[in-house]
């Protein structure tokens, strides 16, 4: 990849394709620290709807030194926006589908006649195929695997999900840091010897004086949970908070109640398997 396809890129980060993906990596892998790489290799695993995306985000964000930069770019419209090229694939697919045969049902006569017998045939075979399909596992129907969609009112969401990155930011440190932080903690210990000299003593509190124990704070952050955080919880295999998430998404979306509570319910399917 030369220096005009990769200024290319970085105007319009939606052209990455396959070919580019692959001259990506080689850059990523020689220069680790190249952040524009890597945000443009992002950005082709959530065209792809890859698996690889969520982890390929953790390890971005922990080669990153301004996570909020990140967090912008991958909420901003032409990151979320699907490639064009891939959407025109995909339609183009579904139109030249091949029709091997078809039929014209006249459902204006009640009366039944052998093609209508046939159509019902055709039906009962279609619904027992079907139902010898293999169920789709809990997993599947719960989207583990598929890239997070985070929106621009998720920073609280996109934090939690960094919580179990294993990376971490380098923290360059030149010999002046070194000698500043010296000088400080010496600062910090002679203040503590001035205070030990000093022998200051707290008076003893009266026994006649009633204490009053502090009221615990207790701060609701319902108003915080979303989906995608729902989402996040799975990821990280903590089941229990989110299953929690999705009962106060009950509360706060009733109208998506019934959806909330069959992902509980897979949840909970997934729980049992592990604790089989």
């Amino acid at each position: 990849m030369n220096v005009t396809d990769y200024t290319y890129l970085i105007n319009k980060p939606d052209a990455v394709n396959e070919r580019h993906h692959a001259s990506l990596e080689k850059v990523i892998e020689e220069f680790p620290y190249f952040q524009s790489a890597r945000v443009l290799r992002l950005k082709h695993l959530y065209n792809q709807d890859s698996f690889k995306y969520n982890y390929a985000l953790k390890v971005a964000a922990a080669f990153t030194t301004d996570r909020s930069v990140l967090f912008d770019f991958i909420t901003s419209n032409s990151f979320v926006t699907v490639q064009n090229g891939y959407y025109e694939q995909k339609l183009a697919e579904l139109l030249n589908i091949n029709v091997i045969g078809s039929e014209v049902i006249d459902t204006s006569n009640p009366t039944a006649s052998p093609a209508n017998i046939d159509t019902l045939e055709q039906s009962i075979l279609s619904s027992i195929k079907e139902s010898n399909q293999p169920e789709e596992s809990s997993e599947v129907k719960l989207e583990i695997g598929k890239p997070l969609d985070f929106s621009i009112n998720e920073k609280h969401s996109f934090q939690e999900w960094l919580q179990l990155s294993r990376f971490k930011p380098i923290e360059r440190t030149s010999s002046k840091n070194t000698i500043s932080e010296n000088e400080d903690k010496k600062k910090k210990l002679d203040i503590i010897d001035k205070f030990l000299e000093a022998n200051p003593k707290i008076p003893p509190i009266s026994k006649d004086a009633v204490q009053v124990p502090p009221e615990p704070i207790i701060e609701d952050k319902s108003y915080l949970m979303t989906e995608t955080l729902a989402r996040v919880y799975l990821e990280q295999k903590k089941y229990s908070r989110a299953i929690q998430a999705y009962e106060i998404l009950i509360l706060k979306y009733p109208e998506k109640s019934s959806f909330f509570a069959d992902r509980i319910s897979e949840i909970n399917k997934i729980q049992q398997n592990n604790n089989s």
